[in-house]
């Protein structure tokens, strides 16, 4: 059986409109013809286990630059081995290499909630607003509850989670330090219950199409690995660039909840991912989130955003999609 979403046969009205262009996307996403390959700053974390003090700083500098000037950086000699992420991918692979008709239904080998699988993008009004991919949501939760299964994959999934968990809160709080703030709110409010991995597939794609159309994350620090066949591109100083692959490098960004609470000092940035007309692609992202009830707020004054849990953030940001088809985002927060 095929493992391929019925992407034409399920969408075919926005396949078969004429004026369905794939850049038929909101004025605010407005995408330039030419894209610039560029490399984010890269930052060898291995400089925070130094003895030089000067030098830890140095680093912790540059985390917070990048932050800053980009909203996205790469980082090296992370903590997790290549044995983890390379046992994570081939484990991803296989779940989605199942039929069709099995990824659609609750598994039990994977032991993760039900309607965690998704695919292209139900309130698509046009090709613009259409994402040719499909995704396992995995909270960090089932994980947890899924060791006394002690399969292959739960295992993988386990032992990498663990790992780009712990460096999210590590780079959280080297943010908050360097933004002059309490380092230890990133401890205090994010919880396994609202934390989670997010394991993408984005197959071949005959046309020109978004795999992943441009947003922002709506969490405080997303870690990204991703493989070498490319499509992820983000916007810098207005003009979308694409995003080089590198093999050693997990790719680290600023999700809108640190933008609000750093009071626009790190930049949640727009990024996307185009398809690849003859190769798949695949990628796994964590997401640091707070708990629901969480309220964030600036951390400096004047404030440019009120205040707001997590849960109203939430709220807001499914209600816009629902309505408009994208996501409006941190603009409805401003003071």
């Amino acid at each position: 059986m095929d493992s391929d979403p019925p992407f034409h046969e399920t969408y075919k009205t926005l396949f078969a409109d004429k004026g369905s262009s794939t850049t038929d996307i909101s004025p605010k996403n407005d995408r330039n013809t030419t894209v610039e390959d560029r490399e984010l700053p890269l930052i060898d974390l291995s400089r925070l286990a130094l003895d030089d003090e000067l030098e830890k700083e140095r680093c912790k500098e540059e985390i917070a630059r990048a932050a800053n000037e980009w909203g996205f950086f790469q980082v090296i000699n992370h903590g997790t081995s290549r044995d983890i992420l390379d046992k994570m991918r081939e484990e991803q692979v296989k779940v989605f290499k199942q039929p069709f008709y099995n990824k659609c239904r609750e598994d039990k080998f994977m032991n993760i909630s039900a309607g965690s699988y998704s695919w292209g993008t139900p309130t698509a009004t046009s090709l613009g607003q259409f994402s040719w991919s499909e995704a396992f949501h995995v909270p960090m939760t089932d994980i947890s509850s899924s060791r006394s299964l002690n399969t292959t994959f739960t295992t993988s999934v386990e032992q990498y989670a663990t790992k780009v968990a712990s460096l999210a809160q590590k780079l959280a709080e080297i943010l908050a330090e360097k933004s002059g703030h309490n380092s230890t709110f990133f401890q205090e409010n994010s919880f396994l219950s609202t934390c989670f991995l997010r394991l993408n597939r984005y197959p071949p794609c005959p046309v020109p199409l978004f795999g992943l159309m441009p947003h922002t994350d709506s969490d405080f620090l997303t870690v990204l690995h991703q493989d070498q066949i490319g499509g992820l591109q983000l916007v810098k100083d207005g003009n979308w660039v694409a995003v080089k692959p590198n093999p050693e490098a997990l790719f680290i960004n600023i999700g809108d909840l640190f933008q609000a609470w750093s009071n626009d000092c790190y930049k949640s940035v727009q990024h996307c991912v185009v398809t690849n007309p003859t190769q798949e692609r695949f990628s796994a992202a964590y997401f640091l989130c707070p708990s629901y009830e969480t309220v964030i707020e600036s951390c400096s004054k004047p404030s440019v955003y009120r205040s707001f849990s997590f849960k109203e953030y939430r709220q807001q940001v499914q209600e816009d999609v629902q309505n408009y088809g994208y996501k409006v985002g941190l603009p409805r927060f401003r003071v």
